[in-house]
Parts: C-alpha cells; structure tokens; sequence
C-alpha cells in the first residue's frame, strides 16, 4: 500500500507564506512526476505547480514567482513553497504522486487528502 500525508495548511493574511509538505510512504519502487493541485469551491481542481523525476518545474501563471514546488526524494516528501498569498490563492489543495510500487511495471496517480489553506484578513 501507499499513503500520502500532508500538512502545512492553515489561515494565513495576504502577503503572508504557508509551507506545504507531503509525505509518501509505503511499498514504493519510483516516483515519478509530482504535481500540486488546488480547488476552491463550486470550481475545478487546477494544477499550480508540477515538478519531474529529473527536478524541472512549472508553475501555473497566477502563481508564477510566488510558489515554489520542490521534492526531496530521499524523504519521499514534496513541498509547496507559497509566498505573497492573496486572497485568491484560498482553495483545498492536493498534492499528487506518480508512484511505482515494487513489482509493478506501471506508474499510478497517488492523492493527497488535502488542506485547507485561506488567505483572510
């Protein structure tokens, strides 16, 4: 079996910094590409931040230069540096894991279960 947890989420204000971390564990061979992902309410998950196996990033255009998405994959952790919060940035967000378990040929999609971060005066 794999387990994802994160944490790091809260109530944070506008212009303020949240960390958040997410931990893999379990039978795991590989992981591959990582990628953080947000939903507000009433709309869609959306990626903010991916990272590959070979440590390239990307970043969706809203949070462009105030997140920062990293792995360390001796931890088998990811993080997601957030910095310059606004208001907008408030959203569940999920943290997603292609995973390789031993004996297996293929990489599966792994999901967090999320956290609660709000940005509010």
């Amino acid at each position: 079996q794999v387990q994802l947890v994160e944490s790091g989420g809260g109530l944070v204000q506008p212009g303020g910094s949240l960390r958040l971390s997410c931990a893999a564990s379990g039978s795991i061979f590989s992981i591959g590409d990582i990628g953080w992902y947000r939903q507000a309410p009433g709309k869609q998950r959306d990626l903010v931040a991916a990272i590959t196996s070979g440590s390239r990033t990307s970043y969706a255009d809203s949070v462009n230069g105030r997140f920062t998405i990293s792995r360390d994959n001796a931890k088998r952790t990811t993080y997601l540096q957030m910095n310059s919060l606004k208001p907008e940035d408030t959203a569940v967000y999920y943290c997603n894991l292609k995973i390789k378990r031993w004996y297996t040929n293929n990489y599966v999609d792994y999901w967090g279960q999320g956290t609660q971060v709000t940005v509010s005066a």
